[in-house]
């Protein structure tokens, strides 16, 4: 199954990213540069998933764009995230 949740990035003043997921409660990352921290964003909601599906707990519906307080020179990007139920499984 596909899931795919907004995340904010902001550049720090000594040039690293730091994000975090609105509607993933406590997913935050940090990385040296953009591309690594959606890397880590990408790894981090897809173990904050894990859990909660595998709790049974209902996820959070997704934010749209226009919803999220952003700060000026914040960036917002997509992440998606496969999640693979039982082995061999396919969309």
């Amino acid at each position: 199954m596909k899931f795919i949740y907004p995340a904010v990035f902001h550049r720090e003043e000594d040039g690293t990213y730091t994000g975090y997921f609105p509607d993933l409660e406590d997913c935050a990352v940090r990385g040296e540069t953009l591309e690594d921290a959606v890397d880590e964003a990408h790894d981090a909601a897809e173990a904050w998933l894990a859990v909660e599906l595998e709790e049974d707990v209902p996820l959070p519906l997704i934010s749209d764009h226009k919803d999220i307080p952003v700060r000026e020179g914040d960036e917002i990007r997509n992440i998606c995230i496969t999640v693979r139920f039982y082995e061999g499984w396919d969309e």
